[in-house]
């Protein structure tokens, strides 16, 4: 985990890509870098999470030994080690994966990207071709944003905060913020909940020369499994799955500062702590688990279950309501755009307790669900689709009747691609691709930037999903049963003792604690979004009446309201300026007047 920052064209300043580092800090607290060339079109800068090779020599931006090759990188190569000894013609000076992407560059150019097994953005400094290589991993485990002004000056950062903090004109996006309203849809690909500021998809590649920009696709998961089914025994395919399952666990626990295991009470779980076990790590490793001190939710007693099996020490981590409010607030500034929930506030506190305990690195089970069926509705995957994540609800996730009419038809309607000929196939490529796993690595990533710690996902190897995507719809789902085939593998891997928590659609008490301990928080922040846009992009009137509804037991899921919140969080953390570089550094504008009123509905006062 650490933070990049990159700008190039006719008009910067030193000041702006040093403000970008400092704004990343948190990504990368171990140290700082900053390189500046070709007569000063031509800035990076890397704050560093040290995580393979501790010394000196992994501070970045790097070089190659020619000096004209420069990258600042964020994420881990996984199979660096097994690249380093393919690339023999290249004289490495560091035992750093950074230097072996430069290798791999010199190598095979730009095909370097295919060779590489990890979680990665990076921005590479040819000087010879004179263009930026900017890179974002297959799934896009890595966050990158750009943003290019008039003359042609693009800005790079591994957070859309590092842009604001520079002044960059921009406003929040009113399209984004309709589309999620209405349809609860949190990633838009390119474009982001700011005006102007655009991510790089997922297995995106962006070549920037002088006056020149051009984005493709370098993989894409429906492409790279093919339209055929897997014909093999199911033997065959267990054989090779489990293999890569272990392998892809060891390759994960390549580091030079203690990795841990994030655990809930699930077959994900399950496995993920018995491939630890498998490759040397029974007892030492650090197992952590959120619990809300709800037994309606929380897991804890098949956490303790699977860990007293393999006696790793574990960690509890509780969220209170009482804590909600400031940590919320916290999240938010670290986000920039709506996130998950209490679920994803109980995730940053884990991630608070493992950096106090020197644990650096977490490893998690994010990725089966996806790849073997494991969601109620893929056993009808036919049926009309729904964006927003309720599961178990009757009611609709979002409230589209409390926009305000001109603002709602802003919102972009979204048709699937359908890449496969069968239904359950196209919508695990959905989820994998556009909603599910999108929206999960990036509240996952910035929550544990925020604290100076770095997530791995070892589930998320595009070879697995590859495998998975191949096999015929009845090894996912039989006779009512759920990632079939997966389960059948874990029985050869788990033992006997360990039963898995039962499948819970919602992960904490979110809907009673928004009606209960936390009901007036919710409804100042309610108010809060409703200060600024009721009559702009919220009815007020509807709003008030749909809360006071949800809040009094109405409603049988709290999405809606939670929105709502986000959008309320989102206005107080501007208002206060958190986007404007050091701590206690004002805005421009302020909140309570009309140039701040007209900042937040129009653009950016520079």
């Amino acid at each position: 985990m650490c933070g990049i920052a990159a700008v190039m064209g006719p008009s910067w300043d030193i000041a702006e890509l040093q403000k970008m580092i400092e704004v990343q800090r948190h990504r990368g607290p171990d140290a700082a870098g900053l390189y500046c060339g070709w007569d000063s079109r031509i800035g990076l800068g890397h704050d560093r999470l040290s995580i393979i090779d501790l010394s000196q020599d992994g501070t970045q931006p790097m070089s190659n030994s020619r000096k004209d090759l420069r990258i600042v990188f964020n994420g881990e190569i996984y199979n660096y080690r097994e690249l380093r000894a393919e690339l023999t013609d290249y004289s490495f000076r560091t035992r750093t994966d950074t230097e072996v992407i430069l290798a791999a560059y010199e190598r095979w150019g730009q095909g370097c990207l295919d060779h590489l097994i990890g979680m990665f953005a990076f921005v590479l400094w040819d000087e010879r071709e004179r263009y930026l290589l900017v890179a974002r991993d297959r799934f896009g485990v890595k966050p990158l944003f750009y943003y290019r002004k008039t003359d042609g000056t693009i800005y790079i950062a591994s957070e859309i905060q590092a842009l604001l903090a520079v002044g960059l004109k921009t406003r929040p996006n009113p399209e984004a913020w309709a589309t999620y309203l209405a349809y609860g849809l949190y990633d838009h690909e390119q474009w982001t909940f700011w005006t102007n500021v655009f991510s790089l998809p997922p297995g995106h590649k962006l070549i920037f020369r002088e006056n020149e920009m051009n984005i493709s696709c370098w993989y894409d998961l429906a492409e790279h499994t093919g339209p055929d089914l897997d014909q093999r025994s199911e033997q065959e395919v267990s054989d090779e799955y489990l293999a890569l399952l272990r392998q892809s666990m060891r390759l994960r626990f390549r580091a030079d500062v203690p990795v841990g295991l994030a655990l809930s009470g699930g077959l994900d779980s399950s496995i993920a702590l018995h491939l630890v076990d498998a490759i040397g790590g029974k007892g030492n490793t650090t197992v952590f688990t959120y619990i809300t001190g709800d037994p309606n939710y929380d897991e804890l007693p098949w956490v303790k279950q699977m860990v007293a099996v393999s006696a790793h020490p574990l960690v509890i981590v509780r969220l209170r309501p009482e804590e909600v409010p400031d940590l919320a607030e916290v999240v938010q500034r670290h986000q920039s755009e709506p996130f998950g929930g209490l679920p994803t506030l109980a995730y940053a506190q884990l991630f608070e307790e493992a950096r106090r305990r020197g644990v650096i690195v977490l490893c998690d089970g994010q990725g089966l669900d996806e790849q073997w069926g494991g969601y109620e509705y893929y056993g009808n995957p036919e049926q009309k689709l729904v964006l927003g994540p309720v599961q178990a609800s009757k009611n609709n996730a979002c409230r589209q009747e409390c926009l305000a009419p001109d603002f709602r038809a802003l919102a972009r309607s979204f048709t699937p691609p359908k890449p496969f000929n069968d239904g359950l196939r196209n919508r695990q490529y959905l989820d994998t691709r556009y909603v599910k796993i999108p929206r999960a690595l990036r509240f996952n990533d910035r929550v544990s930037a925020r604290s100076g710690t770095e997530l791995r996902e070892p589930f998320m190897d595009h070879r697995l999903f590859e495998i998975a995507l191949r096999q015929p719809a009845d090894r996912k789902i039989r006779d009512g049963t759920h990632k079939w085939l997966l389960r059948q593998m874990a029985r050869k891997l788990l033992p006997d003792s360990i039963s898995e928590a039962p499948k819970r659609p919602v992960q904490t008490p979110q809907r009673e604690w928004l009606r209960g301990p936390l009901r007036n928080w919710t409804l100042d922040c309610v108010e809060t979004a409703l200060s600024h846009y009721d009559g702009v992009w919220l009815e007020g009137d509807r709003v008030r009446e749909v809360c006071r509804e949800y809040l009094d037991g109405g409603a049988d899921n709290s999405f809606f309201l939670w929105q709502w919140i986000n959008l309320g969080l989102m206005v107080r953390d501007q208002s206060r300026g958190r986007h404007y570089g050091s701590p206690g550094q004002k805005a421009p504008v302020q909140p309570g007047n009309d140039h701040f009123s007209e900042w937040m509905t129009t653009g950016m006062l520079q």
